[in-house]
């Protein structure tokens, strides 16, 4: 663990050289690109072994989301699940859940999540990015406590999930921040694709392990004919967010909330550790004028509620807010969740015997493709990515649906098997476009669009949309099924189009750009279809305060493409 040890605290240097650097102004320092001989120009490692420790760990974020997601689909159908919290057909003389008891039960983690995520926000803001993870992991460790203590009472579970919910939703925020603010540029996208080239990856890539894994739990339990068909796979995720929790103390602070702060060599020597180079590299340097740049742009503190009404009117803040939270929205909107959260369910429409082994390979399908996943957000770019998967899944979904409604009998499906096995690849197809591009890439995007001072506020409101909105989904779902069945699919269908739309109309092309770039890009107005031949300007404008001020010297968006 010497490793560890180094990373967190690195070699101690003189504060001298940091505070001479703090007091020059972007107007007398020298440009960073005339002091490049004197920088160590050596190329940068694709990988370090501290880094790729560092996003499987932060990681389990996802990997705890992904969990807690796939397990509760599993849950509907088990026996002694029913029995204990179900309701009773005294014609039929089986347990049942209803709309209203279902819907409860699968979307009050939603409600916790929301709540999560926008109060997780200040508390980071407080106490650091490290810190709060740990605590949320112990609220999430919590909720499954008053979970697995339920005997006979449906509400106990409902409101175990809304508590383990707040630390899910929390940690949804968070997870993806801390990997934004620490990843290097060069691999940034990779890792958060929630949630920023491999930490922002990693983060989605672990939240579909965790459906698959608790998938895996669901069948090999299922059979049991008592509690522990049900109790063992939520006994299991108290150990996701032990390892979480104890596991980022030994890890450093976010360079960004570390120079924020003051601490301007401990944002130093995080970065050189994660880099893998010396401390005079010409990119740590680069990078930490940035990052001085912006935070020169911003004004001081003025309190908390006026922090939240500044937000909104700082350089084009309102449309990137506006812009994260459709995109979060359209995430959900996409239908993915219909599969992972009633997906078992779903299945026993078809006619298939055994739902859970479905549910299973469609999971593992889901967890399997996110490596291509991997691959496309830093080799096609977001905005690539992103079109071609909406119109992916528009076309899955029209099939799903249509086989669906017309052909399968859904009264008896036995009768038609070769509609259920349609619905079932179109299904696995959805679930592969879903994984490789809207799944990861929309919590890449979260990380990347706002500024260092607003980014824990403004993600938490766009984390909160994809979280409301996944409530509505999970509450609402049985109920909508039961009105029009399977043509719900033209729905997501239709929402999977405008999806396409407003990626190409409104998002830039962040693929190889540092988080101070997109947030100048966004803030020159650059023409989203234009966004990946943007040149960066030179170090002093990232001073600029405003998007007028840019403009005036470096001339309108169109100009500069």
């Amino acid at each position: 663990m010497q490793f560890l040890s180094r990373l967190r605290h690195g070699k101690k240097k003189p504060q001298t050289g940091s505070s001479a650097s703090q007091s020059q102004t972007p107007a007398t320092r020298p440009p960073l690109e005339e002091m490049h001989g004197s920088y160590d120009d050596s190329p940068l490692p694709r990988l370090t072994f501290p880094s790729f420790i560092m996003g499987v760990l932060v990681s389990m974020g996802g990997f705890i989301f992904g969990y807690d997601t796939g397990q509760i689909s599993g849950f509907l159908a088990m026996e002694d699940f029913l029995r204990r919290f179900g309701q009773f057909n005294s014609q039929t003389g089986k347990h049942f859940f209803s709309n209203v008891r279902a819907g409860l039960i699968v979307s009050l983690l939603s409600i916790g999540t929301l709540v999560g995520a926008l109060v997780a926000a200040p508390i980071a803001d407080r106490v650091g990015r490290k810190m709060s993870i740990s605590f949320w992991c112990i609220i999430f460790i919590v909720g499954m406590i008053i979970q697995i203590a339920a005997d006979n009472k449906w509400y106990q579970v409902m409101m175990g999930r809304w508590v383990a919910g707040l630390g899910v939703g929390a940690l949804s925020l968070l997870v993806p921040m801390y990997q934004a603010e620490t990843a290097p540029r060069h691999i940034c996208g990779a890792l958060i694709r929630r949630v920023n080239n491999l930490f922002p990856a990693t983060y989605q890539l672990f939240v579909t392990l965790g459906i698959f894994v608790a998938s895996c739990i669901n069948y090999g339990t299922e059979a049991r004919k008592n509690s522990g068909s049900w109790r063992i796979p939520m006994g299991v995720g108290f150990l996701w967010a032990m390892i979480l929790g104890f596991g980022i103390l030994a890890f450093p602070e976010t360079p960004r909330y570390a120079y924020r702060k003051g601490r301007v060599d401990e944002a130093k020597n995080t970065m050189t550790r994660i880099y893998g180079v010396s401390d005079n590299h010409y990119s740590v340097h680069y990078e930490l004028e940035e990052i001085k740049a912006k935070l020169e742009a911003e004004t001081s503190n003025n309190g908390f509620w006026r922090e939240w009404y500044k937000m909104f009117f700082g350089p084009r803040m309102a449309y990137r807010i506006a812009l994260g939270m459709v995109l979060q929205c359209l995430q959900q909107l996409t239908g993915a969740n219909y599969f992972f959260y009633y997906g078992t369910t779903i299945f026993q429409s078809t006619g298939i015997n055994n739902s859970y082994v479905t549910q299973l390979i469609l999971n593992g399908i889901n967890f399997g493709t996110t490596f291509y996943g991997l691959y496309i957000v830093e080799h096609y770019g977001r905005r690539k990515s992103l079109i071609t998967g909406s119109l992916w899944m528009f076309v899955c979904f029209m099939v799903f649906a249509s086989v669906g409604h017309f052909s399968l009998d859904r009264e008896h499906p036995q009768n038609t098997p070769h509609a259920g096995k349609a619905m079932i690849v179109f299904a696995c197809l959805f679930i592969f476009g879903f994984a490789t591009t809207w799944g990861p890439m929309i919590w890449t995007i979260a990380g990347e669009l706002y500024p260092t001072r607003y980014r824990a506020n403004s993600m938490a409101l766009s984390t909160a949309s994809n979280w409301f909105w996944n409530f509505m989904l999970a509450f609402f779902t049985p109920f909508i099924v039961g009105d029009i069945d399977f043509r719900y699919g033209y729905v997501f269908a239709c929402c999977n189009l405008v999806g396409g739309a407003v990626v190409y109309f409104f998002v830039l092309e962040g693929q190889g750009r540092t988080l101070e770039e997109i947030d100048t890009m966004y803030v020159q107005k650059v023409l989203p279809w234009k966004s990946s031949k943007w040149v960066v300007p030179a170090i002093e404008e990232f001073a600029r305060p405003s998007g007028e001020d840019v403009e005036k010297k470096v001339g309108p968006a169109d100009e500069r493409i």
